[in-house]
């Protein structure tokens, strides 16, 4: 067991990485590849990438990683994806991509959402897939491509992941994982499978998408030429989703703890064995695999808003510091800091970004404190929900490196949310969840904790300053019921 090696591939929104963990799920050191880009966007909204352009570049990273092992290249027992959630792409009949691969963040199709949200009656929805009637998910995203590209739509033979559509490449074959299918907003939880209803309404046959399976090692007849020889007889698990893996890789895998991760995104999360569990409307729910269910809910924004703000205004090199001795809430902005469009909890993308009560007063650090505090105001109100759905929640393992980096941000969450924070260090969550779930399939695992990742320092929330949140989020609230008026109003 000692000996054991697997290889994770996770494919993200903005770069993929290929890393080797050893048996106790610990990174390998001073190996791995990793490929930073950024999306193409368009004015009105579109988030894509070439999908045969990320498909060489992970090509390659595998490629890479087995020539940096070296002769331990052959101690690799498993292969294991992660990739992101709510993105698809089109093959043809003959498995090439005819599509560009549409990422979570195309908005493009908010038109065909509200359409669906006539079509459809959005809470029985919600309660057959866990998903909403949203640009994020999959059925407006098909819906808009079909009006919008027909000629390319007929010629679409699958819909797939983007880890399906690698493996297609690889192996010859491929499947989607309940994890994966889970988050596509086309999937019956009930039935196991794809839910007919929400096809109908798109119109897309069950055909086109691929078989859901459990997590379980893909059979394929013989590896491709674009697989490095050591990993012939390696066992290929199906992709899984990302967010499933962090919380795995984190740690935060029973009721009682919740994930919470700023990336450019962030997100709250909760693992749970309950198969009858129901997620308040607002909140999804979505899969690791058969067994572990995950319920939360996301904001588009996180650790972008931080980057959009540190590359618009001119912050002095001590930023952090200065905004530490201000007190929450005393600059009197109130901020929605919705960059990306709004998500949980009320699913609504139609909501602007929002900035009200600057004067002459205001500095950058000002702006920069109030934005930050916004984003873990919103996330309070995910978080009242989670606790709603899941009351057992009562502590809370940070991610992502906008909270590892800055501790002042890590504590205006814990304060507004009012309970413990404490810092996961593992560096790579997700993929370190995706390679325990191929040890724990491989049997190497009795269970998802047989070896706890490495944690850090806790915050714990400041019931005053908690107190002042509570203040700011009943304004942010009245905020958005302007905005969201304002935009319905025409």
């Amino acid at each position: 067991m000692e000996k054991q090696l697997v290889l994770s591939v996770d494919i993200g929104t903005s770069s993929l990485r290929v890393l080797a963990f050893d048996a106790q799920g610990k990174l390998v050191p001073q190996v791995g590849m990793q490929v930073a880009y950024e999306p193409q966007t368009t004015p009105d909204g579109g988030a894509f990438l070439d999908a045969d352009w990320l498909l060489t570049q992970t090509v390659q990273a595998i490629n890479g990683i087995v020539e940096q092992l070296g002769d331990k290249a052959h101690s690799i027992v498993a292969v294991a994806t992660c990739t992101v959630w709510h993105s698809v792409l089109g093959v043809d009949k003959e498995g090439n991509a005819i599509t560009p691969f549409l990422l979570w963040a195309d908005s493009r199709c908010a038109r065909e959402a509200e359409e669906l949200k006539r079509t459809l009656n959005e809470r029985n929805y919600h309660a057959r897939t866990g998903c909403f009637l949203h640009p994020n998910f999959l059925p407006a995203k098909l819906l808009w491509f079909r009006r919008n590209f027909p000629e390319i739509a007929t010629k679409v033979r699958y819909w797939l992941s983007f880890g399906e559509y690698l493996h297609l490449k690889l192996l010859g074959t491929t499947a989607c994982s309940i994890s994966m299918a889970s988050g596509t907003g086309l999937f019956n939880h009930a039935a196991n499978d794809w839910d007919d209803e929400t096809l109908d309404a798109v119109g897309i046959a069950r055909e086109q998408l691929s078989p859901i399976v459990d997590f379980e090692p893909l059979t394929f007849p013989r590896p491709s030429p674009l697989i490095p020889r050591p990993l012939f007889n390696s066992a290929w698990f199906p992709a899984l989703g990302d967010g499933a893996c962090s919380n795995i890789g984190c740690g935060a895998i029973e009721p009682e703890t919740a994930a919470l991760m700023v990336g450019t995104s962030s997100v709250m999360r909760v693992m749970t064995t309950d198969e009858d569990v129901k997620p308040p409307f607002g909140l999804w729910h979505y899969r690791a695999d058969g067994q572990h269910h995950l319920i939360g809910g996301a904001q588009s924004n996180g650790g972008v808003v931080f980057q959009w703000l540190t590359e618009t205004l001119k912050l002095p090199n001590d930023w952090e510091a200065q905004i530490a001795e201000m007190q929450p809430d005393e600059h009197g902005l109130t901020v929605l800091p919705f960059l990306l469009g709004e998500r949980a909890p009320e699913w609504d993308a139609s909501v602007p970004s929002a900035v009200i009560g600057i004067r002459l007063h205001h500095t950058s650090l000002h702006l920069l404190r109030a934005f930050m505090e916004a984003v873990a105001l919103r996330m309070a109100l995910i978080h009242r929900l989670v606790k709603q759905a899941i009351p057992a929640v009562n502590r809370i393992i940070a991610t992502g490196g906008a909270l590892v980096r800055s501790r002042v941000w890590t504590q205006m969450f814990a304060d507004a949310l009012g309970q413990p924070i404490t810092l996961c260090l593992e560096p790579e969550a997700s993929a370190r969840g995706a390679a325990i779930m191929a040890l724990r399939a491989l049997g190497s695992w009795r269970t998802l904790a047989d070896y706890p990742p490495q944690f850090g320092a806790t915050f714990e929330p400041d019931e005053k300053q908690h107190k002042r949140f509570s203040v700011a989020l009943e304004r942010q609230q009245r905020l958005y019921k302007l905005a969201k008026g304002w935009v319905q109003s025409g």
